[in-house]
């Protein structure tokens, strides 16, 4: 017997595809995303909307530096464990 339950969301498929898109660049999957998001509503009782905000030039400008240092494993770690980010901390 399986601990899994559907749960079916109807929208349209650019809808569909920009969730997926998200959800993925922030390393889950469609369905590990929205019931993150929706524990999370119901967790705290509410729903929180904001408005989308544009980036600066200047926050754009470090958001692609940003973006060319991780393709380049420059300014970049991977932590793995508690253990690793202990020591990450100990060497700042």
């Amino acid at each position: 017997m399986s601990n899994n339950a559907a749960l079916t969301i109807r929208t349209d498929p650019q809808t569909k595809k920009v969730i997926s898109d998200f959800a993925a660049s922030v390393g889950l999957s469609t369905s590990a995303f929205a019931t993150a998001i929706l524990l999370q509503a119901v967790r705290e009782q509410q729903v929180l909307l904001t408005p989308s905000l544009e980036p600066t030039p200047y926050l754009e400008k470090l958001m692609q530096e940003a973006a060319a240092d991780r393709k380049a494993n420059r300014n970049y770690k991977t932590i793995n464990n508690e253990a690793e980010l202990d020591d990450f901390f100990k060497d700042l």
